[in-house]
């Protein structure tokens, strides 16, 4: 989201990033090698859980499907659609740091759906926040009106 927006919005005590499941193990190794340790939990074809520095950061893996869409790699949500256009919003930047990001309105999704896909998921103060920020981000606002 911070990437999306160009700003640090608050502290925060988990990141959140996606990437594809192929390169699961690379990224892991590149991971342990800078120090972070792993965070067991998660079903490794899912989602890949390190901290460091007491910051947590959650990777959940991508594939795509037959017909080429973004979907949930692994796990018990295996070839579950990502939201249509979800990585189809180019870079986002903080500061000097570019990355690409997921686009505002996937982001929104998300964080809507997300205690309806995985219940056990309740939901936060905090995401209700971050959607009011991308609703209002002129960003977001450009990519709903194209």
């Amino acid at each position: 989201m911070d990437f999306c927006l160009g700003e640090i919005t608050r502290d925060h005590e988990d990141i959140d990033w996606f990437a594809w499941a192929d390169d699961a193990g690379d990224l892991a190794e590149e991971l342990l090698q800078h120090g972070f340790k792993p965070v067991p939990g998660s079903p490794p074809d899912l989602q890949l859980d390190f901290v460091k520095d007491g910051l947590e950061s959650s990777i959940t893996l991508l594939d795509r499907d037959a017909a080429g869409c973004v979907v949930v790699a692994g796990g018990p949500w295996a070839g579950a659609p990502w939201p249509e256009g979800m990585l189809d919003a180019g870079p986002g930047r903080v500061g000097g740091l570019e990355c690409a990001i997921v686009s505002p309105q996937a982001q929104i999704e998300i964080k809507r759906m997300m205690p309806v896909w995985d219940p056990s998921r309740p939901r936060r103060i905090k995401d209700a926040e971050d959607i009011a920020r991308l609703e209002a981000a002129p960003r977001a606002r450009r990519k709903w009106s194209e």
